[in-house]
């Protein structure tokens, strides 16, 4: 590891506000954060090395020893496990010669295994670098990995954001959203109240960013608004931003805290969104 390369990360930031855009640089550049580059990194923003620690490992976007260059996550929850995520599995494990949680020995590749990915009715579920394969059989796993090596399996624009857990509550009231007795990509996930035209009933979305489907109570259409309220005070939880995408209103709440703020677009099938942490939007 180079100083100087960390340096340059560290110095084309803003301190403090920007530590996690640091070290997502870093991890993109050396697909790891070495200890070095945390120490440097407390060192020339002020912040404690423990503060720096705190984030590299809540995060799990974030790994403190050698990944690949690529990651390939292969989901083996219920869902798709009884559709043949074993199979699927197994073949990954025959065609990289290795076990989840390792490595290939070019460092191009990391397998993993996790519990869900959010996306139950289309298993077995494969995540290559944020690019979500569908309903995989044994037969397309040499064409992911292939894919995945040379980088094309995104080229249809799928989202590659980096995934962290959030920590969301109620803006009016303080109480937490989080449901941990309900699991989404292996995380508990956030539950508020939804107002609809057959009407009103929890929804609930992933904590973890970087993955944004709503999972709701009743069945309505994917063009549906959906009027955001806090289970706890009842309190409408719209706040005054219009998605980016589809311009509808957006629900928002509060993360970490309060040290940010997550506004998720109120339209049932847009995943817009909009993530501001310690004054730095993401």
């Amino acid at each position: 590891m180079e100083t100087a390369n960390i340096l340059d990360i560290i110095h084309k930031s803003e301190g403090k506000a920007a530590i996690i855009s640091i070290l997502e640089d870093i991890q993109e550049k050396y697909t790891y954060l070495p200890e070095e580059a945390l120490r440097l990194v407390a060192t020339e923003t002020g912040c404690s090395l423990t503060d720096v620690y705190g984030v590299a490992t809540f995060y799990k976007a974030f790994s403190l020893k050698p990944r690949g260059k690529h990651c390939v996550s292969a989901c083996l929850g219920t869902a798709c496990h009884v559709r043949g995520a074993e199979t699927v599995v197994a073949e990954f494990k025959g065609q990289l010669n290795l076990q989840p949680g390792e490595t290939t020995p070019d460092n191009e590749i990391t397998f993993e295994t996790v519990n869900c990915l959010g996306a139950c009715a289309l298993g077995p579920i494969v995540v290559s670098d944020g690019h979500y394969h569908a309903n995989v059989t044994k037969r397309e796993v040499k064409d992911i990995i292939k894919a995945t090596r040379e980088g094309t399996h995104g080229s249809d624009g799928a989202s590659k954001d980096y995934e962290f857990s959030l920590e969301a509550s109620c803006p009016q009231c303080g109480q937490s959203l989080i449901d941990a007795a309900y699991y989404i990509d292996g995380h508990p996930s956030i539950r508020i109240d939804v107002m609809t035209d057959v009407g009103t009933g929890w929804m609930r979305v992933p904590s973890l960013y970087g993955n944004f489907v709503k999972i709701l109570e009743h069945i309505v259409p994917e063009d549906a608004l959906l009027t955001p309220l806090c289970p706890h005070c009842g309190s409408n939880l719209q706040g005054e931003l219009g998605c980016l995408e589809c311009n509808a209103p957006m629900g928002t709440m509060n993360v970490d805290g309060g040290v940010g703020i997550i506004s998720i677009c109120s339209r049932k099938g847009c995943s817009g969104h909009i993530l501001t942490l310690n004054g730095a939007t993401i």
